[in-house]
């Protein structure tokens, strides 16, 4: 009852809130205050889900395949090698997935369980939040958080709405401010805020789901549009699928055709005797398509889910050095997909600090702080201490705390010229933002001086005289025209202005004194040094860079200007009113004009990034407040700030760690490396798989039944699998992947250059195989011996040696094979491994691996032989630049 008493003192006499029967009605009409979780899919839905993924559903095949081949003394390694891949890929895949329930249970906890102190029957009594319900009175005072959405109705809040808008200032929330459910709004405060100061009641006008937490959280819950590289992956699945199968039928059929018209010496009696002996006719059938089998299986880069898992991991922990921390793996690959940013301004193009730009005296000179005490200190003088002692803030350490911003900003400016003590401070009237001014008495030269700050217009009514940088006082009117052109030419430019003066009486909240001007104060939040480079460097990759912020267009377009968003054929600047009356289709057609969105509101963003998506770009998206949640989350990649609020990063890919568009510009290198990383490992693949393919299926037609053994292909299979893997997992970034344009969302992983590498290049290492089988001349270099064995094993030397300069081709589309090479030491390190282990395995692999001895004349015949594929994979690139096709990877 005491608490009942003090709150009518404190606001008045009032009505006394819902009675018990009204609040129910209420429930039953709006819902109760919860916030529900749609219905999600388990993790082990997802892994199961994922199995159906078109490369996964290959390796299934081919696992189910190899399973047979087991049970007939086929290779198990293999089999178990397919398995953990597949188990892995759709591992990652959906733990990937999980981030938009772990955005959920963030948003939920933002109003932990508690009670709050609400007017029912009469009464201030404390119920639980779930039972606030649209209509109730709600006492809300400092420490708290707003249980649900509601206008203030009675007192006054000071609140912090980061946690919804992302700006980390503090908003004051009254009954006489304008009733709009908009963060914007003066009087409206949003469930999750924190109370810094005030009392006040709150009327809720909504609750639940219908709440602006409420309805970003059903955004945060909604499924992402698929990756690119998923996409990707999918069309390459089928390319797959369609050589695999286009080639197992040519083997079977050349097989079949072999068995039944060739042997039979093309006589059609003999043909048919054999078509009619069914036990014949059936094992041969079955043999054909054990063989066209093999070939799907073979064909399949099986090795393919698990290089991308290694190279996203790799670069993964690459990337946290240069602050960007990858919280969803795809999202790398994504982000060099990008072609269109939304990006917000304040801390990611600028420094999101206030600080003094310049200083601006009665005669319209401008001067920087350190140049003002050098120039005119008798300004200087008054300017320190109007910083000291006319503020609520103070000085700790090198930083200056409390206070409001602007306070803060003013103080840290002359941090390193506070020598001398503090003049004392008499009487002070504290900054309000009603009066837009404050003042403060200081004892200065044993006279008490009054020190007035405040917002130009506020001020210059009642301005008198002015200090010039000479330290005389003259009249302000022989230099008025002068200052007001400096000041109209510093908003032009979209910097906030305060003016300082003096006095010799007190200003009070309803008196300002007759003053004399001492000078104006530029205020800005200054752009990163690295900025305007940023935002060049992605122009130059085909990325266009919108800003979105809720500043005036003039001040968004002065900041545009500066840091290069603006220009080429981006020059369109428009406010949330001129995007709210566009129809998308207006809005699409706008997109490749649009430099700036001022003025947006908390729903522009998903707006935009999906009207985006539907005119086929590959959206990005900065953020960092719960409102930016929904925009992150469906953007194609989403880029939290890493100190934004909890809900926004959980709901984003990346995180940016030091909010610094120089890390995004890193984020999109790192994407377009891994992405030429997955083309050129599955480049060489394709080309092994092409060569082991050639050779197994033309060896039974030239006498040889197994030029590659069980055992050797086993090795083979490591080699293209995992070592070939982790080598290109280690390619570095090149700064050249900033020059090419953005591929195509759809664009298909196989392009003209990679199927011209893999046909020639695979081509011409099938025929120098089959030369060195073949030719009596190479033969005659190897010693004698019924079965063959020395050439045999010296053939399997060429195919590995042959093999690991494949890997030199494909790790780069330049004309020089070892370009970049010396950033990726790990290449050279697998590489120089696989060599020795050959060596090791051709004198010590014996019957296991069918290999004898060679003589070091016979090893390094073999290895110059092997070389060959140098010139031949030069001669095919510099063809291919000649006939002026488009470069590479």
């Amino acid at each position: 009852m005491t608490e009942t008493k003090r709150t009518e003192r404190a606001h008045g006499t009032r009505a006394k809130g819902l009675s018990t029967e009204q609040a129910q009605t209420s429930r039953e009409q709006y819902g109760a205050n919860i916030i529900k979780a749609r219905k999600t899919k388990s993790f082990a839905r997802r892994f199961f889900e994922n199995l159906g993924d078109p490369v996964i559903r290959i390796l299934l095949a081919a696992l189910g395949v190899n399973l047979i081949f087991v049970f007939r003394g086929g290779d198990l390694a293999e089999t178990i090698g397919i398995g953990i891949s597949v188990f892995l890929a759709a591992f990652i895949s959906a733990l990937s997935e999980s981030g938009g329930e772990n955005a959920f249970r963030r948003l939920s906890g933002e109003c932990e369980r508690q009670e709050y102190r609400v007017w029912r029957d009469g009464r201030l009594c404390r119920i639980p939040i779930e039972e606030i319900v649209v209509g109730d009175t709600v006492l809300l005072g400092a420490g708290e958080k707003a249980p649900a959405d509601g206008y203030v109705v009675s007192g006054a809040l000071t609140v912090d709405q980061s946690s919804i808008t992302g700006e980390s200032k503090e908003v004051k929330k009254t009954p006489d401010g304008d009733k709009q459910p908009l963060p914007s709004s003066g009087r409206a405060v949003f469930r999750g805020c924190n109370v810094f100061s005030g009392e006040a009641e709150l009327e809720i006008f909504a609750v639940g789901d219908d709440s602006f937490l409420g309805k970003i959280s059903i955004e945060v819950q909604t499924d992402t549009r698929e990756s690119p590289l998923k996409i990707r992956l999918a069309k390459l699945a089928k390319q797959i699928s369609r050589i695999g199968y286009g080639a197992a039928f040519l083997i079977a059929f050349a097989y079949l055709f072999n068995c039944f018209v060739i042997d039979s010496g093309f006589a059609p009696s003999a043909i048919l005797l054999k078509i009619t002996d069914v036990e014949y006719l059936l094992q041969n059938l079955l043999h054909a398509f054990m063989l066209g089998l093999t070939i799907v299986v073979v064909a399949v880069p099986e090795g393919l889910p698990m290089m991308i898992a290694v190279v996203l991991s790799s670069n993964i922990r690459r990337m946290v050095r240069d602050n960007v921390l990858v919280r969803k793996p795809v999202g790398i690959e994504a982000a060099g997909s990008m072609n269109l940013l939304f990006t917000d301004k304040t801390g990611t193009l600028t420094a999101g600090k206030m600080s003094v730009d310049r200083i601006l005296t009665a005669n319209g000179k401008q001067y920087s702080v350190p140049s003002l005490m050098r120039a005119a200190p008798a300004v200087g003088e008054l300017y320190l201490a109007s910083c000291r002692c006319n503020t609520s803030a103070d000085i700790s350490g090198d930083t200056a705390v409390g206070g409001n911003g602007t306070e803060r900003a003013l103080l840290e400016s002359v941090i390193g010229l506070c020598g001398s003590p503090r003049p004392a401070v008499g009487r002070r009237l504290p900054f309000d933002s009603a009066l837009k001014y404050s003042a403060a008495e200081a004892v200065m030269g044993g006279r008490r001086t009054v020190l007035v700050k405040g917002a130009p217009e506020r001020l210059m009514p009642h301005v008198r005289k002015c200090l010039l940088p000479d330290g005389r006082t003259v009249g302000f009117s022989e230099n008025k025209r002068a200052f007001n052109s400096a000041v109209a030419e510093m908003c032009s430019s979209g910097k906030r202005l305060l003016m300082i003066a003096v006095a010799d009486e007190m200003a009070t909240a309803v008196y300002i004194p007759p003053l004399t001007l001492v000078c104006a104060v530029s205020l800005g939040d200054p752009l990163r040094p690295e900025a305007r480079r940023s935002v060049d460097e992605l122009r130059g990759a085909g990325i266009g860079v919108v800003m979105i912020t809720g500043d005036s267009k003039q001040t968004a377009e002065a900041i545009a200007r500066g840091c290069g968003i603006i220009g080429g054929e981006r020059k369109r600047v428009v406010d949330g009113e001129e995007l709210a009356r566009m129809s998308d289709g207006e809005l699409e057609r706008l997109l490749p004009s649009l430099a700036v969105v001022a003025r947006a509101l908390p729903t522009d963003k998903s707006r935009l990034v999906r009207v985006a998506q539907n005119a086929g770009l590959v959206v990005g998206m900065t953020g960092d407040g719960i409102n930016d949640a929904p925009a992150l989350k469906c953007a194609d990649i989403g880029f939290a700030m890493g100190s934004g609020t909890d809900v926004a990063r959980d709901a984003g890919d990346i995180i940016i760690l030091d909010n610094n568009l120089a890390s995004i510009v890193k984020a999109v290198l790192y994407g377009r490396n891994i992405f030429k990383s997955i083309r050129k490992f599955i480049t060489l693949q394709l080309t092994m798989n092409f060569c082991a393919v050639g050779i197994s299926m033309i060896g039974p037609f030239i006498g040889i039944d197994a030029p590659v053994t069980v055992v050797q292909m086993l090795w083979i299979n490591i080699i293209m699998d995992t070592l070939g893997g982790l080598a290109f997992a280690g390619e570095a970034p090149s700064p050249l992947c900033m020059k090419e344009r953005p591929k195509r969302r759809d664009e298909p992983i196989l392009n003209g250059y990679m199927v011209n590498q893999i046909v020639l290049l695979g081509g011409f290492t099938v025929a120098l195989c089959l030369f060195f089988l073949l030719s009596p001349s190479i033969g005659g270099h190897f010693r004698y011996a019924p079965d063959k064995i020395y050439l045999l094993t010296a053939f399997f030397a060429l195919f590995i040696f042959t093999s690991v300069l494949n890997c030199f081709n494909c790790r780069s589309d330049r004309l020089s094979m070892l370009t970049g090479i010396s950033k990726n030491p790990a290449f050279i390190a697998i590489m120089a491994l696989i060599c020795i282990v050959q060596i090791i395995f051709v004198y010590l692999g014996g019957s296991i691996l069918r290999t004898m001895p060679l003589t070091l004349q016979e090893l390094g015949f073999t290895l110059l032989l092997s070389l060959s594929v140098i010139p031949a994979e030069f001669l095919r690139r510099f063809v291919w630049r000649i006939m002026g096709k488009s470069n590479g990877f």
